[in-house]
């Protein structure tokens, strides 16, 4: 088992202000996290990224590296679907 400070957020299906809320919870703790999503939670990552960076810019957060890429999953019905991600860093400055 692993001891160390997760720095992740996963994007799913939960109210924005949910994951705005752990984002600023592990910011306290940690100099930056990763905010990943894929698929149809993509536009909810970048929403929670730019409320972080836009309405606490007085505490000094500041959006870092962006990637985007895709994952090859295999759907209920057999076939292979390519699903977009990204992965968002926001840090403090």
């Amino acid at each position: 088992m692993s001891t160390e400070t997760r720095d992740t957020i996963f994007i799913g299906k939960k109210p924005l202000m949910a994951y705005v809320t752990s984002a600023l919870i592990q910011l306290a703790n940690l100099p930056s996290i990763n905010i990943k999503a894929r698929g149809m939670s993509i536009g909810r990552a970048v929403d929670v990224a730019q409320i972080i960076a836009r309405k606490t810019e007085t505490a000094g957060y500041a959006i870092g590296e962006i990637k985007i890429g895709s994952e090859s999953l295999e759907s209920q019905d057999g076939k292979t679907r390519n699903v977009s991600t990204i992965e968002i860093e926001v840090k403090r400055t």
